[in-house]
């Protein structure tokens, strides 16, 4: 990301578990040492600045603070009450690598402007409310001590709400070449599980490698809708969802079952792009269905299992805000794992947690 970043220095061989271990670190008694300040620069842009107040230096993966290229929601907008949908990416990542890092010395700031209506669905005039909300994963002091809260969930880097005002434009281009998008919640989206899938920038190879995680993912999409529409409350449902309440079940299974409808659609709906060189597993725009992003790590990724081709569509196809409108608040089974424990609800809002409910391995009933 773009922005005024301090430069990194070598990080220990041990970094891959510590951050592997970063969701189950016992929880953290010092308060978030990292300070957000924000400033209006007018029109929809925004000055973010993040100043690490710590007497030791705070690593944080980059896609964790504001800059130049998003994948993840780090702002909360709205306008008079009303949320503001996010636009940009989401992406689906596995552990951070060493440079994967930003490195803040003890005193040292952050700084990046933010072009907001850019990423996300501001085209009123107005005066909007902002708060920067991103939750830290992997993010540590260079002792070690990871930044985690009181139920062991990540620390939030959290900013005051702040009035920014936005002149306002004109409607922005629809991007879909398809029209608009068929909505699983609201009508029948046709498919039986045909092939019938559009590919982008793909070659052959890629196509039917793409076409086979397509199939892995209809056959996830169904057992989930099954599983829960048969009313099952199994260590499958608790581990990944968290404890039962009604509503919350019923949130779950209105999700597979406009997952499960919206991967069957087999008339070319549904894109694989495999245009993205990042890191990354895939990424989408929640308000561009039915595109998917495939990226590097998708590709060595297992067709079935845990962190699969199958599943990543799954993750992926849960972000488009017309299926089940869900966000990256963590990544990873462990993290995954303690976010159902400890906030059902965020579960049913994070798309890791129906990727691996979807997968189930190791399997559970």
């Amino acid at each position: 990301m773009k922005g005024s970043l301090v430069p990194l220095f070598a990080v220990s061989a041990v970094l891959a578990g510590a951050v592997a271990a970063a969701i189950a670190a016992p929880p953290a008694k010092a308060p978030n040492p990292l300070r957000v300040g924000m400033q209006a620069l007018g029109n929809g842009a925004l000055e973010v600045t993040v100043t690490n107040t710590a007497r030791k230096a705070v690593r944080v993966p980059a896609w964790q603070l504001p800059g130049g290229d998003p994948t993840a929601q780090l702002f909360r907008i709205s306008l008079d009450g009303e949320p503001v949908a996010y636009e940009g990416k989401l992406a689906k990542r596995g552990l951070p690598q060493a440079g994967d890092f930003v490195v803040l010395q003890p005193g040292r700031s952050h700084r990046a402007v933010v072009d907001l209506p850019a990423q996300y669905a501001m085209q009123a005039r107005g005066q909007y409310q902002v708060t920067l909300a991103s939750p830290l994963q992997y993010a540590s002091l260079s002792g070690g001590a990871m930044l985690v809260g009181e139920r062991g969930l990540p620390m939030v880097l959290r900013s005051a709400p702040l009035r920014v005002w936005f002149d306002g434009q004109a409607a922005k281009p629809d991007r879909s070449a398809k029209g608009k998008p068929c909505n699983p919640r609201k009508q029948d989206c046709g498919g039986g599980g045909g092939s019938g899938v559009t590919f982008a920038s793909c070659d052959a190879t890629q196509a039917a490698t793409a076409m086979d995680a397509v199939n892995q993912a209809r056959a996830y999409s169904e057992n989930s809708k099954q599983y829960l529409s048969g009313g099952t409350v199994g260590p499958r449902y608790t581990t990944w969802f968290g404890a039962y309440s009604s509503q919350r079940y019923a949130t779950a299974l209105d999700h597979f079952q406009a997952i499960d409808a919206a991967m069957d659609q087999n008339s070319g709906e549904i894109t694989i792009n495999c245009g993205c060189n990042q890191n990354y597993y895939a990424y989408v725009y929640p308000t561009r269905p039915y595109e998917i992003f495939v990226c590097r790590a998708f590709w060595s990724a297992p067709l079935a299992g845990t962190d699969s081709k199958g599943g990543t569509l799954i993750h992926e196809m849960s972000h488009f805000n017309v299926v089940a409108g869900t966000d990256d608040i963590v990544y990873g089974q462990t993290g995954a794992k303690n976010l159902a424990a400890s906030d059902p609800a965020g579960a049913l809002n994070n798309a890791d947690n129906h990727e691996y409910f979807a997968e189930n391995h190791p399997s559970q009933n």
